[in-house]
């Protein structure tokens, strides 16, 4: 009996980088809803309406308007607290002007 050989065949690489990865269509309920949002001016009105209850120095925080939508995902997806919110919502891709952090960015 002779001793198997391996062959000498290169492992692909391991990983993908994630701006490799598709993106995938959104949804058309929530680009919608931005597309609303965007045109009313709501992210100004949210951020002078909240301005008396932020301090002037310290972290940033995530823009008024950036939360509420947060919130309206949580309330029509049935996620029931912040902590479920933050793990399951990545910002469509129409949202990225909004200044809502990525996925990996606190």
């Amino acid at each position: 009996m002779a001793i198997g050989r391996r062959g000498r065949e290169q492992q692909q690489e391991l990983w993908t980088a994630t701006q490799d990865l598709a993106a995938g269509p959104g949804h058309v309920f929530y680009d919608k809803l931005n597309g609303l949002l965007a045109a009313k001016g709501f992210d100004l009105f949210a951020e002078e309406l909240c301005e008396p209850f932020y301090a002037a120095g310290g972290k940033p925080s995530i823009p008024p308007g950036v939360y509420f939508r947060m919130l309206a995902i949580g309330y029509f997806e049935a996620i029931d607290s912040q902590r479920g919110r933050h793990s399951r919502l990545v910002p469509p891709p129409s949202w990225a002007s909004s200044g809502m952090p990525s996925s990996g960015q606190r």
